[in-house]
Formats: C-alpha cells, structure tokens, sequence
C-alpha cells in the first residue's frame, strides 16, 4: 500500500480548506495597526465596501439633515453635517508561485506547500470580508487563472488545480526550470486586471528582472501590490549544513558549505538580491511580506497584517 504523502512537502485540498478557520486576526487594507508591516503607507484607493467617514464640514443647502453631526454643531453654534464616501468592491488577485525551485524545504514545509497556504488563507479572509477573489498560479510550463469570484465553489475550483499543480512537483520527473515563467504569469496578470485590484504575490521571486519589475510597477499604478515573499531559513544560513545534494531537475551536485567559503558566498548572495528585490519594490510603496517555511503561515499574516493575537 502507498503511503499518503506528508502535507509538509505537497498540499492537500482538504488542508488548504481546513485553513479557512485560521484566516483571522489580519487583513490588506491600508488601515493597519501600529504594528503591521503595512501601517504607514499612504491611503489606498481600493478600500472595500460599505460606508467611509471623510470629513467633518459646514452644512450646505440640499446636505442630508440625517447626516447632521449634533455635538459639533451645539458646541459650535453653527451646523456640522459629517460627509461620507461610498467605499467600492475590491477584487483581489492572488499570483501563486508552483515553480520546481518552489519545491524545496530543510526543516518543516516545502515552499511551495507554503504559497499554496498563504493563498488558501488570503481567500479565505477575501470571502470572510465579502470580496471577490481570483488567482492566477503557474509552474514552469503553464499557468491557470481564475477570475475574481464571491461564489466558494469557484475558489475551492482554483484551489483544487491549485493542488494538482503542487503535486506535480517532483526533481526526479525531469522537469526543467524556467526562469521566465514568473514574468509570463506577470504578464497574464497584467492583461486580466483593470484598475482598483489588490494583488497579492506569492513566490521567492527566482528569476527577478527588469522585465518583471516593470509590469509590477505598470501594475502597481493603477492597483495594490503587496509581495509575500516565500523563503526557506537554509537559503539564509547554510553554516549548519554538513552536505547538500542540489539539483536543477536533470543533475545532482553534493557540495560542502564549509569548503572554500561557499556557504558565506551563498548567504551574502543571497541576502543581497533579496536585499535589491526589496529595495527596488519599496522605491515604488510595494510591501513585502517575508513568510519563511518554518512557522505556521496564520501566525505570521496575524503578526505581520495584523498585529494582534487571536483568542481561541
């Protein structure tokens, strides 16, 4: 009998459903508590739906008399009407990374396993609050989009292929990387939204460029960007390593990171492309979001989103 596969290293629809009981204590907008990795930045256009107090001013004739601000008005002497604007639907897009350098973990989850979490419990929280939401998510070879959507059958529909994608992984099929199927998926991106979405991109940004950056920035100027950046501890310390078979999907290599100093080389490598990533997304107000495969995925939306704990 075939052992069912650690949900560690390849999802699960039923675990990426389960999740929607996590997806609390955050959210995206641009009102954030003090300590929320978003907190500061400047008001967004794209605010949800409902009712949006903005401003306190002298009634005018034709004003709505319900509106009519009392206390303002006694203390002054002259009548305050407090004036509010209609806040509008906000779909959301989340762009979900399944590409074969994704499937790679050294303690707890694969990366992958963990991009596939932070987009079930971003759809989970984006239908709690009443908003639309779609995905695009792509491998190496292909992608699937999903348009933004209120009904839940859809998104477990992209969740599902969401599933099948990651499953797909494996460095023993022969599968190659592709370094620019992150800018192809942008570029799909940038063809399905209009104006006054929020998207969410989920991936370790291998294969960044210029071209990638200048569609997230076309993007960006009429929409939200937030980047969750998916990172494995090892890819920031490898010291502890004793040996580290790496492959490219066709070859293997056994390296020691303590040999001719290719453990720091790797690191400071690494921390400054991650470093000029960041730099270049926070140059045009794009925040990112680092998610490591370590702790569970809620419990660093809720601290980096939301800054508070959730009772149980």
């Amino acid at each position: 009998m075939n052992e069912k596969p650690s949900e560690n290293i390849y999802a699960s629809l039923h675990a990426l459903v389960k999740l929607r009981y996590t997806a609390q204590g955050f959210n995206y907008l641009p009102r954030q508590p003090v300590r929320s990795l978003l907190s500061g930045r400047k008001r967004s256009r794209l605010r949800g739906r409902g009712l949006d107090f903005d401003e306190l001013r002298h009634y005018r004739p034709g004003d709505d008399i319900r509106n009519m601000d009392w206390r303002v008005t006694n203390r002054t002497g002259k009548p305050h009407v407090r004036v509010y604007t209609e806040e509008r639907d906000r779909p959301v897009m989340v762009v979900v990374d399944q590409r074969l350098p994704m499937f790679f973990g050294s303690q707890q989850k694969m990366k992958s396993v963990v991009a596939a979490e932070v987009a079930a419990i971003t759809a989970w929280r984006v239908l709690a609050v009443g908003d639309r939401i779609g995905a695009i998510v792509f491998n190496d070879n292909n992608s699937v989009e999903a348009k933004p959507s209120r009904n839940e059958r859809r998104v477990m529909g992209w969740l599902g292929e969401l599933t099948t994608m990651n499953n797909q992984l494996s460095v023993a099929s022969g599968q190659e990387n592709n370094p620019n199927a992150l800018a192809q998926a942008l570029a799909t991106l940038e063809r399905s939204v209009g104006h006054d979405y929020l998207v969410v991109l989920i991936s370790d940004l291998y294969g960044w460029n210029d071209t990638t950056l200048k569609t997230i920035r076309r993007i960006s100027q009429h929409n939200d960007v937030i980047c969750s950046l998916i990172y494995d501890p090892l890819e920031r310390d490898i010291s502890q390593a004793e040996k580290l078979v790496v492959s490219d999907g066709r070859f293997q290599l056994e390296i020691d990171p303590a040999s001719q100093g290719l453990g720091e080389k790797f690191e400071a490598s690494f921390e400054s492309s991650i470093a000029h990533v960041q730099a270049e997304l926070k140059r045009h107000q794009i925040p990112v979001i680092p998610i490591d495969t370590v702790t569970p995925v809620a419990d660093q939306l809720r601290e980096k989103l939301g800054g508070e704990r959730v009772l149980q």
